[in-house]
């Protein structure tokens, strides 16, 4: 499978944080969902991706193309949203394009103006008195004017309405249908990403924990509850957190059929993103 980004070994150090040999993929005609807790390194390793901090060590590879040695080239070819985004309040759509054109050389001024239409965003008014749903779409719509190949995007749908964000994952979805572009989408809304994401990657305490498919993970892993006696005559290398209740204990299973097949257990429930994230992160060993 081609890859459209590879992170390798990527090291970043500060004095109270570090990325610790950050390694995945993002392959062609794929949504790849960046997941971790607020400081875990997600806009860190994301910078990186950007070239706007230098790496310690490690490589880059965007269109099989090294970041740092060709990025004029490839920013030409990917579209990025970031929180703290240039688009100062003061400007209006119609003021967007007209700095847009002289930025990228496949700024598509049609497909912009009708995709601000297609989403209701007036041309001439101040971005300042837009709402947080159309400031995000604005954003977006002008990500993909110069028909990039490659989106990042850090929390696009963060703090929108469920309808804001249905059409933010539509557009993202879109996005992705000819199977040569792809998306690294960053976000704490794990279930906005469990409708769209192809795989998952887990980023906790500045080191990876995992990739996989997002369907196959949501379908392989388990949550088991049961008593304190029966917990206790689990093998600990069964299972990979538990969290202990007031009455009862619920253990995070990797493979819930072999699990079954070994502890004879007829229920286990089927997981959330969020719930192996806390799991990872909360949970005991």
């Amino acid at each position: 499978m081609d890859n459209i980004l590879e992170v390798k070994d990527l090291t970043k150090k500060y004095d109270a944080f570090e990325l610790k040999k950050v390694n995945f993929t993002v392959p062609k005609g794929m949504i790849v969902g960046f997941i971790g807790e607020n400081g875990a390194g997600k806009t860190t390793t994301i910078k990186s991706i950007l070239n706007l901090i230098s790496m310690d060590s490690g490589s880059i590879k965007i269109f099989n193309s090294d970041i740092a040695k060709n990025k004029i080239k490839i920013k030409e070819e990917i579209g990025v949203v970031l929180d703290d985004s240039f688009l100062s309040d003061e400007l209006t759509p119609q003021d967007i394009h007209k700095i847009m054109k002289y930025i990228y050389k496949n700024w598509d001024k049609n497909l912009y103006f009708e995709s601000l239409e297609r989403f209701q965003l007036p041309k001439d008014k101040m971005i300042k008195t837009f709402s947080s749903g159309m400031k995000m779409k604005l954003k977006i719509v002008t990500a993909l004017s110069h028909h990039p190949k490659f989106l990042i995007l850090d929390e696009p749908t963060s703090g929108l309405d469920p309808v804001a964000r249905r059409e933010i994952l539509d557009l993202l979805q879109d996005f992705i249908q000819d199977e040569k572009h792809s998306i690294l989408v960053s976000s704490h809304i794990t279930s906005d990403l469990e409708h769209i994401a192809d795989y998952v990657v887990f980023i906790h305490e500045g080191e990876i924990l995992f990739q996989k498919n997002t369907d196959e993970l949501l379908e392989s892993y388990g949550i088991v509850k049961c008593g304190e006696e029966e917990f206790h005559t689990i093998n600990k290398d069964d299972y990979l957190a538990y969290t202990k209740k007031k009455f009862s204990y619920e253990i995070l299973v990797e493979n819930k059929k072999a699990f079954q097949k070994k502890y004879d257990i007829s229920i286990i429930d089927k997981p959330s993103l969020e719930d192996i994230m806390l799991f990872y992160i909360k949970g005991g060993k």
